[in-house]
């Protein structure tokens, strides 16, 4: 979809949403079109800057996306910085608005604009080392912070939000989609990815759910969702976050950088920082390989669930030619 259309499409009802938040909506400009439409607007008031989403429809109820908000605010008392939420005139979280040219219903939210530039965009323009290293050392404090916050807090009544386990990641519904059946996959290939998930969910029943363990994670841990400004990182794009082990989250940071040459020093900095906030037994820590895979199966099934996606990217190709081939060492390895 062109900018043309998107403009056409999306913006006159973003238009109308925006009259229900207390600002007064200036300069809306698209930001992204994916998994919502977002958009920047500013207040003509102060010209404080707000992101401004239309949620996708089909894929969080509104007591879900409350929920979500509900943990954004715990963390933010906690000390995590994070986007902070602005209620509509009434006191509401989000406004339903229907989108008249497609007759879909969306949920539309305000929330600060964070400034500052995406992580994985500073990394990926140096060549220091060290800087990256400790880009990861302090991603690593963060989620360990995370961690800490959702293992000792308590939900409040009527929280709602999907659970990332055994069968959310590798049932036969899982919650990103059957990744066996995307339609680049041959038959053996789909027979390959049937059988290993049939082994990670099996290990993955037997992991305890403990609060120390598993808790409401971010599931989307990677340095495309966090924003640097000077030596401040904020944390954002919560939407598919959910109750899950706390290696998955450790996984998604880890996996978007493991095809690097320097992927070890860049888990071990992880690790340092973590650790240096929050214990984990090397117990946990040797799963990480498991959820990795995990997380990459998984991604096939978000390419699976948007066919709008028509060619395969330079990205999933590789991650499918990994899963596959960790997957063909899994089988041999049992052999």
């Amino acid at each position: 979809m062109d900018n043309e259309t998107v403009d056409r499409t999306f913006t006159p009802a973003a238009r109308a949403a925006l009259q229900a938040f207390p600002i007064d909506a200036q300069d809306l400009t698209l930001v992204s079109l994916s998994e919502n439409v977002t958009f920047r607007v500013t207040d003509g008031r102060d010209g404080r800057a707000y992101v401004f989403r239309l949620h996708r429809p089909g894929y969080h109820t509104l007591e879900e996306l409350v929920s979500e908000r509900a943990w954004i605010r715990a963390l933010s008392e906690a000390g995590i910085d994070v986007p902070q939420a602005v209620l509509t005139r009434d006191g509401r979280d989000y406004v339903p608005v229907t989108i008249p040219a497609t007759g879909e219903q969306r949920f539309a939210g305000l929330a600060s604009w964070t400034e500052g530039r995406l992580l994985s965009d500073v990394l990926a323009e140096t060549a220091d080392q060290q800087r990256v290293e400790e880009s990861f050392k302090q991603l690593g404090a963060i989620t360990a912070a995370m961690h800490n916050q959702a293992s000792a807090w308590q939900p409040p009544s009527g929280f709602r939000r999907h659970a990332l386990d055994s069968d959310g990641l590798m049932g036969m519904a899982p919650h990103w989609g059957p990744f066996w059946e995307h339609r680049s996959l041959s038959a053996g290939e789909c027979r390959l990815l049937l059988d290993v998930r049939q082994q990670l969910h099996d290990m993955l029943s037997r992991l305890s759910r403990d609060p120390s363990a598993y808790s409401v994670i971010h599931a989307d841990m990677h340095p495309g969702n966090i924003v640097v400004d000077g030596n401040r990182l904020t944390v954002i794009d919560f939407d598919d976050a959910g109750f899950g082990w706390h290696q998955y989250d450790i996984a998604t940071a880890l996996t978007h950088w493991q095809t690097k040459p320097n992927a070890a020093d860049i888990e071990r900095a992880f690790l340092a920082g973590y650790r240096a906030n929050r214990p984990v037994p090397d117990e946990a820590l040797s799963l990480i390989a498991e959820f990795r895979l995990i997380r990459w199966m998984a991604t096939i099934g978000w390419f699976h669930q948007r066919p709008e996606i028509n060619r395969p990217s330079s990205v999933f190709e590789e991650r499918k030619a990994w899963v596959l081939d960790q997957c063909a060492a899994r089988q041999r390895a049992r052999s």
